[in-house]
């Protein structure tokens, strides 16, 4: 087998790309990474250098896997700061490292794919051992700490973990349509005083003379873009002091290329638009991104990042919500605690050791703290 490092996925036709991982599933797609690269998000002046891995057995690409070498852990959700705070402490560099992942993605899906003709698991743990080999053999000379997949689906956890890829395990909340036929038809299954506060918090937009109005595919267009794009900057700004990692071009790309993947939830005051939040979908599933208003009204995030959501995929027959990181808040409101995954090689023998023994301990509070939060959701008790 020859493993090729792509310096970027321009180097790879879309069609060969897209072929090969098979699936709807959006951010994989050569198009939305291609948007990431050409549009100045990631390369090397932002710590995103791509090194996309590729597997061939003379002209048959095998398998792929989205790879970056990364100068920093910004963009990534999940949180190795301390490894490189310890490393920095014993006078030790953390960066630079190699990253599979989807940048400024943290959303679970396909991380590696292999050929149609690769499906036996044997065959499948051969090429991860063979991707591992090579990204030892090309990358420990330019002095990487380690290399870190992120968010794959457990199946592809689990064989990469078979292959001394550690498993380090978070924590999501998403939503699942149980065969809602209405929005209130999902409230109907909370306990009251979930579902009164949702209506409380609902009725306040209205109050404050916010509506709401879905835009999808095509009809989102140039002018609109723009527009969501300046509350974008402006609530990452009043957030974090900083701009996104992402640019007005990025945006603009994926109008154009992926309009069939995109869903905005749009909230307008007076005629006027005031809030937004760009989403993208595959046949299955929602996935909530980004979100930019102009200025705060009360619950409005709610509204528009949450509750549209969850009125999209109900009326659209959606199985899932993924509405993006964190956020214990999501629990009342209908989403529950699922588990993520990802998995890590660290070179250096006694922090790997460490560093291994630290996920071990976090895994087990992950899971105690899940069985927790599952107490806390807001569903009615089933009645045997």
């Amino acid at each position: 087998m020859d493993v090729r490092f792509l310096d970027s996925i321009q180097h790879c036709p879309p069609e060969q790309w897209d072929q090969l991982f098979n699936t709807d599933y959006p951010f994989i797609k050569h198009a939305f990474l291609h948007a990431l690269e050409i549009s100045g998000c990631t390369n090397a002046s932002t710590g995103w250098t791509p090194q996309h891995c590729l597997v061939f057995h003379e002209d048959k690409m095998l398998a792929a896997l989205p790879l970056y070498l990364k100068t920093h852990s910004y963009g990534e959700y999940v949180f190795d700061w301390a490894w490189a705070n310890a490393y920095q402490q014993h006078g030790l560099s953390y960066y630079p490292k190699l990253l599979s992942a989807v940048p400024f993605t943290p959303s679970t899906g396909p991380r590696v794919a292999f050929h149609s003709d690769i499906h036996a698991d044997d065959e499948q743990l051969h090429i991860l051992r063979t991707i591992d080999q090579a990204i030892g053999d090309k990358f420990r000379p330019r002095g990487i700490s380690s290399w870190h997949l992120l968010f794959p689906e457990k199946r592809l956890s689990t064989q990469l973990d078979t292959c001394n890829w550690k498993q380090r395990v978070g924590i999501q909340y998403h939503w699942f349509n149980k065969h809602y036929t209405s929005f209130a038809g999902f409230l109907g299954t909370l306990k009251s005083r979930k579902r009164k506060n949702i209506n409380k918090e609902r009725a306040a937009v209205e109050k404050q003379g916010v509506s709401l109005r879905t835009i999808s595919g095509t009809e989102i267009n140039h002018e609109l873009i723009e527009k969501f794009y300046a509350f974008y900057q402006k609530t990452y700004i009043k957030r974090s002091g900083q701009q996104g990692y992402l640019n007005l071009n990025f945006f603009q790309l994926l109008q154009k290329n992926m309009p069939e993947n995109l869903v905005m939830f749009c909230a307008e005051k007076n005629a006027t638009l005031i809030a937004a939040a760009l989403c993208f979908k595959d046949k299955a599933n929602l996935y909530g991104r980004y979100w930019g208003c102009e200025k705060e009204y009360e619950f409005l995030h709610f509204e528009t990042c949450y509750y549209q959501g969850i009125e999209y995929c109900i009326n659209n027959k959606l199985q899932h919500f993924d509405p993006g990181a964190q956020g214990e808040h999501k629990i009342p409101r209908g989403f529950e605690p699922i588990i993520t995954y990802s998995n890590h090689v660290i070179l250096h023998t006694e922090f790997c050791r460490a560093i291994e023994n630290f996920i071990d301990d976090e895994k087990d509070q992950v899971n105690a703290h899940i069985k927790y939060l599952n107490t806390l959701l807001p569903f009615k008790s089933e009645i045997p």
